[in-house]
């Protein structure tokens, strides 16, 4: 029984062998995924909104004019090159603070929920009516 024996043991039926293939493929893949697929730059930065974009364009745009005036004082620029940029960087930001008014003006503003009960509200309206020197002076105890 010694060589047949030992050669039963390691018999594997047609079943195992599909399994056993099925088991490599997949730590292939996984093995693939994790050390040959590189991820796209858009899909680790963070998702910016088209008002996030247009602060900060804003922003740039205020810097921009904040340098050109430091440079034409510093006499780098005369003064009809610096009339004509900061005009065009001025024109810039009142576009962008137009598109920032439009899309503030177009966010949909959720009305407040209606109070639940009617206790609540009138709690409510009390405090609002209260003096806010009587409010402070019971906070203050």
């Amino acid at each position: 029984m010694g060589l047949v024996g030992a050669l039963a043991i390691f018999a594997i039926s047609s079943g195992d062998w599909a399994v056993l293939g099925a088991c490599l493929a997949l730590a292939a893949a996984t093995v693939v995924f994790i050390f040959y697929i590189q991820p796209d730059a858009s899909d680790l930065a963070p998702h910016r909104t088209k008002l996030d974009q247009l602060l900060e364009r804003r922003d740039t745009i205020y810097e921009n004019l904040r340098d050109l005036r430091f440079e034409y004082r510093s006499g780098k620029y005369s003064e009809g090159d610096f009339e004509a940029m900061k005009t065009a960087l001025e024109n810039d930001a009142a576009l962008v603070l137009a598109e920032i008014e439009q899309v503030t003006e177009s966010q949909v503003r959720r009305p407040r929920p209606a109070v639940a009960n009617r206790s609540a509200g009138s709690v409510y309206l009390f405090l609002r009516r209260w003096p806010l020197r009587k409010r402070a002076r019971c906070t203050a105890r």
